[in-house]
């Protein structure tokens, strides 16, 4: 078979789909990668786990346990997914019709809610969020809510950092109800804790909630997240999640990331990172080459940048991996910054005080 022929193979929405450009996919060798959210600071599990000869559970039963006890809910409202990238999925896959129904999401946030629908041919419609205060545009959702199965929210949102006001989340939920899911993907809750919409799950039956270990965790290597939801949601996805999803390996360290103490030290890193992101911040507004920080409630902030592209660049070259936003909507001349080490955020700082020198940015009087 020729190479033509087998392109011709290809479903027609797949031909010309552009995948996500995640932080491993673009590449970039540096000693500090700040492009990815990660925590910059590991942890270390010894596996309790010895034999690798059986499958594993389709869904672990010692970790849901686990889970439903460290957010306090039910066992039977947690599904286990390897990452929250596989419940944006399989929510689409459940719940969307191809080339009828219609997921909504709104930009500036994570690519994966309208490149997970490309694949599934289903309709990605965009209703972006007000510019600048990035809250929903709640009149807009509402008058474009016809054939649509699946809102997705990200909160706090990536990449700006903000959160959505809950009366917000509140207001669609009661304006949606018997039409449609509202997904609110909390990957960066942990740092804001009081921003959840979990104890919402029991009042609100199409409310869904994505988690994650990837982030204030410190586990993005193992790939493990989870949907909270009602247990008929959560019945649903059962139908269609794949047979053997999460390795015992994998379940091996989730369980013992939260147990007790591995809690603790997960507060700690938050705690930490939190500090840091103030002082980046902080800093940040003394370099004439910063133009606006926009408020950040998570690991990592954005910044408009005078030189904005001659910036990641430099930076780029110095090892420094930084995350460009500079083409997405509403984020001109913005780079999104991963909160490092206190060592790491100086070693940003300098080099930006140097490019400024360099390039003789002086601040604006």
């Amino acid at each position: 078979m020729t190479k033509d022929n087998v392109i011709n193979l290809v479903r027609e929405n797949i031909k010309n789909l552009i995948p996500y450009q995640s932080a491993r996919r673009i590449g970039g060798h540096g000693t500090v990668c700040l492009n990815a959210n990660e925590s910059p600071i590991p942890v270390f599990f010894t596996l309790k786990k010895k034999e690798w000869n059986r499958y594993p559970e389709c869904q672990p039963t010692e970790l849901i346990s686990a889970y439903a006890n460290y957010v306090n809910i039910e066992y039977n409202n947690v599904l286990v997914t390897r990452g929250a990238d596989e419940g944006i999925e399989l929510l689409i896959k459940a719940f969307c019709e191809p080339r009828k129904d219609v997921i909504v999401y709104c930009p500036p946030t994570y690519d994966m809610y309208q490149i997970t629908a490309n694949i599934f041919d289903v309709l990605a419609r965009k209703i972006p969020t007000k510019k600048n205060i990035w809250q929903l545009d709640l009149i807009n959702i509402q008058l474009n809510l016809h054939s649509v199965k699946i809102i997705y929210i990200c909160n706090p949102n990536n990449p700006t950092g903000t959160i959505i006001l809950q009366n917000d989340i509140i207001k669609l939920l009661n304006i949606t109800a018997g039409k449609a899911l509202i997904v609110v993907d909390e990957a960066y809750i942990e740092f804001s804790l009081k921003d959840s919409m979990i104890t919402y799950l029991k009042k609100y039956s199409h409310l869904v909630i994505l988690r994650t270990l990837s982030k204030a965790f410190s586990l993005a290597a193992i790939r493990c997240g989870f949907i909270l939801a009602n247990k008929e949601v959560i019945n649903i996805l059962n139908k269609v999640i794949s047979p053997y999803p999460i390795s015992i390996p994998v379940t091996d360290i989730a369980c013992q990331s939260l147990e007790s103490k591995s809690i603790e030290l997960m507060k700690k890193r938050v705690l930490s990172n939190d500090l840091n992101r103030i002082w980046f911040m902080e800093e940040l507004k003394t370099l004439p080459c910063t133009e606006k920080i926009f408020d950040s409630s998570a690991n990592y902030v954005l910044v408009q940048f005078k030189m904005c592209e001659k910036i990641f660049k430099e930076l780029w070259s110095k090892g420094i991996i930084l995350r460009n936003q500079n083409k997405k909507m509403y984020l001109k001349n913005c780079i999104r910054i991963s909160i490092g080490t206190r060592t790491e955020c100086i070693y940003v700082i300098d080099e930006l005080k140097r490019f400024c020198l360099k390039n003789n940015i002086m601040r604006n009087k």
